[in-house]
């Protein structure tokens, strides 16, 4: 894989992990547009890289990801319950973070078998672009007074496990989570960014372990160079996309994410049916 090739298939990493379009049916496109062979490298770098998406989140959510709680905690709260109040936006992260991490080391395998099925892929595309044309519909405009509780937080973390199924995406499985919970199109959006970086970086850390555990430390060190630079433009090209993201969808919503996922799934499930060879990652 050349320079351009690791410049292409970053941006497309950048571009659509946050997205609710399913990042992993836009690789699938991009890797066969561009002729990049499906090798364990590739496989690798597809989940390294988003070390440098998840890191957009941090650097343009800075203030508020590196926060404590200073208000005054409820009347007679115990230790503990000061505790977790002042500590409260990351015991929440954790809570919404814990039913994805359960679910991912349970089911790992049996993942893995699914994300080489590029069919679910392109059809689970179609069918959470169908679902995305009546979300709005479906749970409303949200309340900006509604607040992101402990239970509300698990609740959204249930719904990232859909996201397991290749296709589905995880940044449209949670932020239907929080719509589902009454929050507004951009505070679920925005929870889902910061969830997506415990989340991801469990992820591509696991993945990083099982591939170093299988000899892969030299493939890593010999493609140190595309690494580095596939993480520099997949943080540059997130970071806008994050910003768009957030205009677009507080301004006019999902549908058109949604008729976006239709096409995109159609355009796979034509290439299948056309005979073409299509791998993921």
């Amino acid at each position: 894989m050349g320079i351009f090739e690791t410049i292409v298939i970053a941006i497309v990493e950048g571009l659509t992990e946050f997205l609710p379009v399913s990042s992993t049916g836009h690789m699938i496109i991009a890797q066969h547009v561009l002729g990049v062979e499906s090798t364990e490298f590739v496989k690798a770098f597809t989940f390294i890289i988003q070390f440098g998406a998840i890191l957009s989140v941090v650097i343009l959510y800075w203030k508020r990801f590196f926060q404590l709680n200073h208000s005054a905690p409820p009347q007679g709260s115990t230790s503990i319950g000061r505790f977790l109040h002042k500590f409260d936006f990351y015991w929440k992260l954790f809570i919404a973070f814990i039913p994805a991490a359960v679910f991912g080391l349970l089911f790992s395998d049996a993942i893995d078998a699914m994300l080489e099925r590029v069919e679910v892929v392109a059809v689970m595309l179609v069918i959470g672009g169908i679902f995305m044309l009546y979300c709005d519909k479906i749970f409303g405009a949200g309340n900006e007074q509604t607040k992101l509780t402990g239970k509300r937080a698990f609740m959204v973390g249930l719904y990232q496990c859909i996201s397991m199924i290749p296709g589905v995406s995880r940044s449209m499985a949670t932020i239907v989570g929080g719509m589902s919970q009454g929050l507004t199109r951009k505070a679920a959006a925005e929870f889902s960014f910061f969830l997506a970086v415990p989340t991801m970086f469990g992820a591509t850390l696991y993945k990083m372990y099982k591939l170093l555990s299988e000899g892969g430390t030299e493939l890593i060190m010999n493609n140190l160079t595309t690494l580095v630079i596939g993480n520099i433009v997949a943080f540059i090209v997130a970071l806008l996309a994050i910003k768009f993201f957030i205009s677009f969808v507080t301004r006019h919503g999902f549908k058109a994410f949604g008729w976006y996922r239709i096409v995109v799934g159609g355009i796979i499930l034509v290439m299948l049916l056309a005979g073409q060879n299509l791998t993921i990652g």
